[in-house]
């Protein structure tokens, strides 16, 4: 609200207040909302979607209504706003939502809101827009017989007709004008688009799992080779473009979701502080820029990056909510970022390692799912909503995820007694001291899970967990033991 401002006085008791949705009442385009939802269906209402516009604007929107039900308490409402309403609902004024979106969709969020004393909308034949909503309020309450909040530019023609104007969320350029046309009532000022929340958009912290692309380099003793650490940083920075890219096609995918959960309800996409086609063009910028930069990598890589692409999409539209699919992918795509390092930088990777890093990840895939179901369990919940799982699964996924921590322990211990690992060490026999301090580590980790004490993601917990990285001190300090240890470990066989 402007400061200063003086209170409405009594005369606009009488006087209806119309207010717009899109962008004003939400942080958001309802048309945009549903195009997200309808785009999990698959592709075939996308290739639909074009030949409704034959119908014109209102009629595509009536079209797009007519197959996706939206979940007003979840919307991404202006809470200023809303507050001002009921301010003014107290006072005996009355409310009319007026929008450009489908009137069936105005309907649901006004019964929602219980607010409103009246909704006029889109009808599949008339788009209430612009010029068109001016004309049908001055017929419904004559010229200067409402007021109206609005958010753009879209809305001048209303408030030329409206008596008194209230911007939400507008750009400064229109407020400034309204106020110096002396129809100003309230402001409500745009939050603007900053870097932070950018970032936070492309989840640049979730870049850490992709320095999984220097593990070939770190086993095959290549820190020192300033070639194949740069081909190695060509492959972190594709695959760290192309999946922030894959993260904003996700969250725009999972919009209801993520509005339910008690923590990725404040996602930039979500909460509406990132406009969705904002999101959409950030989206493809980042995965072509992704996929430009693998282009200077061999073939090999290039085809990785292209298969990330098509295995991260495919899970963000479908995989995700098939049970076992969704933690097997996740595996998987941990395991393309090892690959895509080899790839890159030619450094072929041991089947044994290979093996390894497949129950590794496993494992740490079941972990992020039972941490999510204990954490459900424990909420009294009984399904998790965009997933295929029920809170009473959280004993089979545990049992999934020990066991495959354990078989990579197996692994480890017979890739340690390869000649490929041993000829790269003075001592050798040190290296089965790794063994114990991995078990410790992954162990700790699903007793964390079992308390509900882990985070969603068990990689992003160990980057900010002291205990990991005292045990990663302890696994370099054998490593130091057995490349240049004077003797190998008492009591093994070197």
């Amino acid at each position: 609200m402007t400061e200063g401002q003086e209170p409405e006085d009594s005369s606009s008791a009488g006087i209806p207040l119309c207010v717009d949705l899109d962008g004003t009442l939400i942080r958001g385009d309802l048309l945009y909302e549903a195009l997200a939802r309808l785009s999990k269906r698959g592709l075939v209402p996308l290739i639909q979607a074009p030949f409704w516009l034959s119908r014109g604007k209102a009629g595509f929107k009536r079209e797009v209504a007519n197959r996706v039900a939206l979940e007003p308490s979840s919307l991404p409402y202006d809470e200023r706003l809303i507050e001002f309403l009921r301010g003014e609902k107290r006072r005996g004024r009355r409310l009319v939502l007026v929008t450009a979106s489908d009137r069936r969709w105005a309907e649901q969020v006004a019964a929602h809101l219980e607010l409103f004393d009246e909704v006029m909308g889109s009808d599949g034949s008339t788009n209430l827009v612009g010029e068109t909503k001016a004309r049908a309020l001055v017929e419904r309450f004559g010229d200067r017989g409402f007021d109206y909040a609005g958010n753009g530019p879209a809305d001048l023609p209303v408030w030329k007709k409206a008596r008194r104007a209230i911007a939400v969320n507008a750009p400064p350029a229109i407020e400034n004008g309204l106020r110096q046309d002396g129809n100003l009532a309230e402001s409500f000022p745009s939050v603007p688009l900053t870097a932070k929340t950018l970032v936070e958009a492309i989840r640049m912290r979730q870049w850490v799992k992709n320095l999984l692309v220097f593990i070939p380099i770190v086993t095959a003793h290549k820190l020192q080779d300033g070639a194949i650490l740069a081909a190695g940083a060509l492959a972190f920075a594709a695959m760290s473009l192309c999946a922030s890219g894959i993260y904003l096609l996700n969250d725009l995918l999972d919009l209801d979701s993520d509005r339910k959960h008690p923590k990725k309800h404040g996602r930039p996409i979500a909460s509406g502080r990132l406009p969705i086609p904002y999101a959409v063009v950030l989206s493809l910028v980042l995965m072509a820029s992704g996929f430009a930069i693998s282009l200077y990598l061999p073939v090999d890589a290039v085809k990785l990056i292209g298969v990330y692409l098509v295995a991260t999409t495919a899970y963000s539209l479908s995989l995700k909510r098939r049970v076992l699919l969704d933690v097997f992918t996740l595996s998987f795509l941990y395991t393309l970022r090892v690959l895509l390092g080899g790839a890159a930088t030619g450094l072929l990777l041991s089947p044994w390692f290979l093996a390894f890093s497949v129950f590794t990840f496993l494992s740490l895939a079941f972990c992020k799912r039972a941490s999510e179901l204990v954490r459900l369990k424990r909420s009294e919940a009984i399904e998790a909503h965009g997933r295929a799982y029920f809170t009473w699964d959280h004993l089979v996924v545990q049992t999934c995820g020990i066991t495959s921590a354990y078989l990579a322990a197996i692994v480890l211990a017979l890739y340690l007694q390869s000649d490929t690992v041993r000829r790269f060490y003075a001592s050798p026999a040190w290296l089965w001291l790794l063994v114990p301090v991995f078990l410790y580590w992954i162990s700790r980790i699903w007793v964390l899970v079992n308390r509900g004490e882990m985070d969603e993601d068990p990689v992003l917990f160990a980057t900010r967990d002291r205990v990991t990285y005292l045990t990663a001190l302890l696994g370099a300090a054998v490593l130091v033991l057995a490349t240049y240890g004077p003797f190998n470990l008492p009591g093994v066989q070197p």
